[in-house]
Formats: structure tokens, sequence, C-alpha cells
């Protein structure tokens, strides 16, 4: 059963999703991310400008007057959501945690697939599958969707993104878009990104705070690793100590890059310090200019 407040924050993402959607990326979505394919719609008469190769031989050997095929966009899409519940998601440093800013593209996306008549499917998961919903349709499937989101209470804290892209194979028969949202703290999920990638549309949605890139001169302080629980002093003061802290979050994001890169998986990088719009856009442009 869902709190006040969480009712009220199911209701202001859908306000705010269901603007976006409508004003900005509903159109962007939908030429992006195609269909199956093209299938058959009809054969009508022959008309001048229309290409020879798709005159339909047979009818028109019936009839002795030349006919064509045409053909139709088979639109309908499935799209799933890989969001990750892990302990390092509840984090946040300045606008939202992480676990609220990927509730909130979570829900962007869905409602994005079902202004297209596409179906949405849900998968949270930690070091373990917390919570799978099957892809359905429709503005009520979307608000659940959402709702687990953001009231999930994960067994686990660690994060395994090939357990849930395992699970996904199992369970998917179709060609699907997939939206992985996480931190991506796990660095052993790139051969599951790469083996997902080669049948779905794989995209990494990552996210960050600015706090994990660099640390405040604020003195002695205790700092935890929230996945596995080990804690550690850190004199905040030193500038040896801030650098060094910086360096080796410089290097542990262009490590994920370069992951994300090798296993030809397209990604998204947010931040809860800014807004996501321009970055959504950007990547729809990406998209669009590979076309």
């Amino acid at each position: 059963m869902l709190t006040r407040e969480q009712l009220k924050a199911v209701r202001k993402i859908q306000i705010r999703t269901s603007h976006l959607v409508s004003d900005v990326f509903a159109g962007q979505y939908h030429s992006v991310f195609k269909g199956r394919g093209m299938e058959f719609a009809e054969v009508r008469l022959y008309q001048p400008g229309d290409d020879v190769r798709t005159i339909d031989w047979n009818v028109t050997a019936r009839t002795g007057v030349p006919h064509v095929k045409r053909f139709a966009e088979e639109r309908e899409l499935t799209v799933m959501l890989l969001v990750d519940a892990s302990a390092s998601t509840y984090f946040g440093s300045v606008r939202l945690l992480k676990s609220a800013l990927a509730a909130e593209l979570a829900a962007l996306f869905a409602f994005s697939a079902i202004t297209n008549n596409d179906k949405v499917g849900l998968v949270i998961f930690t070091d373990r599958l917390e919570l799978a919903l099957p892809p359905r349709k429709g503005t009520r499937h979307v608000l659940r969707v959402i709702r687990e989101v953001l009231s999930i209470r994960p067994a686990g804290t660690r994060t395994d993104v090939a357990a849930a892209l395992e699970h996904l194979e199992k369970v998917t028969k179709r060609r699907s878009v997939v939206f992985v949202l996480s931190d991506f703290l796990d660095p052993g999920c790139k051969r599951a990104l790469a083996v997902a990638a080669r049948r779905h549309d794989v995209i990494a949605v990552v996210l960050d705070d600015p706090r994990e890139a660099d640390l405040p001169p604020v003195g002695l302080v205790e700092l935890e690793d929230a996945e596995s629980g080990e804690r550690y002093v850190a004199d905040t003061g030193s500038a040896a100590v801030r650098e060094a802290f910086a360096g080796a979050a410089a290097a542990a994001r262009t490590a994920r890059d370069r992951m994300l890169r090798s296993a030809d998986v397209d990604a998204i990088v947010v931040d809860t310090a800014r807004p996501y719009t321009q970055a959504l856009l950007r990547f729809f442009r990406m998209r669009e200019r590979r076309q």
C-alpha cells in the first residue's frame, strides 16, 4: 500500500512526464525506435510514380491491369525497463536521489511507449530479481510501473546487471527496446550487455551524482560504501586526498564508458544535479543521424 507521499510522487511524475512526452519526446521516440519491419497491407492499382519493384505480377497477370503491393510499418514494439534498486541508487546530493531520477525516467520512457501503442514491461533488480511485470499497454499499467519503482523495498543491496539481463532473455520471445537504468557499479556486466545487444536494442541510462566525482573540503568525514557496507575515514581537508578521490572517480567513469562502448550499447548519462532533457535530446539526435 502506497503512502500519501508516494501517491503524491506518482501523480507529480505522471503530470511532469506526460507533459514532456506530449510536447517533446513522443515524436522523437517514434522516429528513433522502429518496428520489426514492413508488413503487407494491400494491393492497389498501379499509379504513375510507383516503384516498379512493388508490382504484384500475379495480380497483374490475373487482371490484365498493373497492380502494386503496399506495405506498412509493423510499428508495435515491446519496451522493457530494467531498473537498478541497489543500495547505491538511494543516494543524491543535489536535487534528487538516483532512485527518484530512475523512476521519473522510467515513467517518461513508458508514457512515450504507450503513446505510440507499444507495450511496456518492468524488471527491478539488485543482486537478485526483485520484481518483474510482463509487458502490457495502457495508462493504468504505466502508473503501476511507476508505483512499483517508487515503492520497492529491495531485499538485496548490491548490483547484478547480468542476472537481470539473463532473466530478460528467458522471458522475452521477440526483439525489444531495453532501457537499463543503473549507476553500473557492476564491472562484470560487459559480456551480458554485449549478448543482450545482439538480440535487443539496449540503451544504458547511467545515473550519476556530482558528489561521487569530487569531495568538498569539510575536514574529517566517515564514508560508507552503500553496497558493501565498508566504512573508512577521509581527511577531505587535504588537497591530496580530494585530488586522489577525483582521479579515482574519473578513472572509474572512463572505464565504465569504455565498457559500454565495447559492449555495443548506447548510453545516456544523466545527473541528479541537472535536468535530463538535454541528455535525452542529444541521444535522440545521435540516433536519428545514425539512421
